[in-house]
């Protein structure tokens, strides 16, 4: 359901990951923020699947606006 509502959002590239949020090592999102650069967008289904914490979503979010 994700992938498809970022592929009908119209998404060029979709990078998924099947892994417990309580993980610290999250590879694939670690390489999907590492390769945005000035004027990407970044699309997330839910800021969830983003931030294990509120604490980690206001650390990405102050590194992406960096």
């Amino acid at each position: 359901m994700q992938v498809d509502a970022l592929r009908g959002a119209g998404c060029e590239e979709v990078f998924s990951e099947v892994a417990s949020g309580a993980k610290t090592a999250r590879p694939v999102p670690d390489e999907t923020l590492s390769r945005l650069r000035a004027g990407d967008v970044l699309v997330i289904w839910k800021l969830d699947r983003l931030g294990r914490s509120l604490k980690h979503l206001v650390i990405l979010a102050t590194e992406l606006m960096e």
